[in-house]
């Protein structure tokens, strides 16, 4: 049953609280997964994604499958180094099925989005980052309210005391980077996560 107090002191009880939510099934989605929640380790910065896919699902970790490895790739991050620099979130905490369509995953509905946004306030409210990094067009929406992907890639914002950079999904089934325009846009925006990153280390 899902737990949901009114005011949160750690963001350990939050994980607890968010590993065991069903708000969504018992709202009547579809989801196929428990919640997939973040090893946290007093994490500077806070990567926000869309939905675990079907690997992140079973193995309840974060960028676990295909397109973690792509964004590893990016960022020059090997395995669990991903955790140790980054509180990795999502717009929807649990794998959403696959799309009815059968190419790729199923976009959590509006309600869903809704319902798990408790838990990214709360997590921001705690761990208060420096850096906020999201990946793909529906956390950007959720985060700034930006509507277009492309014209943020390679641009810095700011939410509260952070610095926002948004980056595009890094799925294989996209062909956002067929784009030579898209692919320098990317370039930038790297360049920003990891100076930010550096930034962040030498005042730790």
């Amino acid at each position: 049953m899902t737990v949901r107090k009114s005011s949160y002191r750690s963001i350990g009880s939050v994980h607890r609280d968010n590993a065991r939510c069903r708000a969504c099934l018992e709202a009547g989605h579809p989801i196929e997964s428990w919640p997939v929640v973040a090893p946290f380790h007093d994490q500077r910065a806070y990567m926000y994604g869309q939905a675990p896919g079907v690997v992140e699902g079973m193995e309840r970790l974060p960028w676990r499958g295909r397109a973690g490895q792509t964004l590893r790739r990016w960022l020059g991050l090997e395995g669990d180094e991903l955790y140790d620099w980054f509180y990795c979130a999502s717009v929807t905490r649990c794998y959403p099925g696959r799309a009815p369509s059968g190419r790729g995953d199923r976009t959590p509905t509006p309600r869903e989005q809704e319902l798990c946004r408790f838990w990214r306030d709360w997590e921001l409210a705690l761990l208060r980052p420096d850096l906020i990094v999201t990946v793909g067009g529906l956390a950007l929406k959720r985060m700034l309210g930006l509507p277009s992907l492309t014209d943020a890639i390679g641009k810095s914002y700011t939410r509260a005391d952070a610095i926002v950079i948004p980056l595009p999904h890094p799925s294989g089934a996209s062909g956002w980077l067929n784009d030579h325009a898209n692919r320098a846009r990317l370039g930038k925006a790297l360049t920003h996560v990891k100076r930010e990153l550096a930034r962040i280390s030498e005042t730790q």
